[in-house]
């Protein structure tokens, strides 16, 4: 190859790599296949066995949550491959710093996740130094009855039978709580926003749960990633027709992504991360992360 040829095609993955860069996407193109396996499920019988951490000598970041965090006994769900930011999220961080544990678990609500199995397998191995981001509301509807709970921030209760139903901001101060009890960092995440447009092309978010979330964050001084708000805005860049291929099965699907929807989210939630006055990811991403700028309002 000529000089000049090898000069020129040089600039020109610069400039690939640069527009790449200021769009907020890493590359190589991710591939699920990327996604270590124990990150996601742990070794033994059955169709799921909670995963735990690589090396516990290392910190590890909890993830906590819903479907739209990790969907399916593997991290994809079946057929329609919908997948949550938590699978593809690990390829953001470097495992050999910190662990990356994906605990949450499809249909749960910040209520039943924590009254039931999930949180009281997961709180006692949580430990001093160790990260715990926390990402509910999807499933958080239907009131007392239902498997959600009450509506916005307060201390009023209901009751279900013999069980005591809290408010959704409820349950997740009682996340913090615990989480710092056991010295560890809890990151409060506004949830993922369903798809839907206005008249005027924008996408629709915010509004109660997301709002909540962020009340809750506030009045506990918990580090937040107002998530809702970046991937409406990141949507609205790609435009309508590209985000319907993120859903799956698109067009129908309101709720799920893909892999390539869920990668979008990862980078979000990233990017959210290094927004924080002080990121305390900051060592821990990888290469990858790299290509990742800070959200900006």
């Amino acid at each position: 190859m000529k000089t000049a040829d090898f000069l020129t095609l040089f600039l020109a993955t610069i400039l690939l790599s640069a527009a790449a860069s200021g769009q907020g996407i890493a590359k190589p193109k991710l591939k699920s296949d990327d996604v270590p396996r124990r990150t996601q499920m742990g070794e033994g019988p059955g169709r799921y066995v909670a995963p735990v951490p690589a090396n516990e000598r290392l910190p590890t970041l909890w993830l906590i949550g819903d479907s739209t965090v990790r969907n399916g006994s593997k991290g994809d769900n079946g057929p329609d491959g919908q997948w949550g930011w938590g699978g593809p999220i690990t390829a953001y961080f470097d495992l050999d710093k910190i662990n990356v544990v994906n605990r949450a678990m499809g249909g749960t609500s910040s209520r039943n996740f924590y009254t039931g199995q999930w949180w009281k397998n997961t709180r006692p191995l949580i430990k001093k130094g160790d990260f715990v981001m926390m990402q509910f509301g999807a499933n958080d509807n239907g009131g007392a009855k239902g498997k959600g709970a009450l509506r916005g921030v307060g201390d009023n209760t209901e009751m279900n039978g013999e069980e005591v139903v809290h408010s959704f901001g409820w349950y997740l101060r009682q996340y913090v709580e615990e989480i710092r009890s056991a010295g560890a960092t809890p990151i409060i995440c506004s949830l993922t926003p369903r798809k839907a447009w206005t008249e005027d092309g924008k996408f629709r978010r915010g509004g109660g749960h997301a709002e909540w979330a962020e009340q809750v964050a506030e009045a506990t001084d918990t580090l937040f990633v107002p998530l809702n708000e970046i991937i409406g805005a990141r949507y609205e860049e790609l435009g309508e027709r590209k985000v319907d291929k993120l859903y799956v099965p698109s067009p129908k699907e309101k709720l799920h992504p893909g892999w390539d929807g869920a990668v979008v989210n990862a980078e979000c939630v990233i990017a959210g991360l290094k927004a924080l006055e002080n990121d305390p990811f900051k060592w821990f991403y990888s290469k990858r992360a790299a290509a990742i700028d800070p959200w900006e309002e």
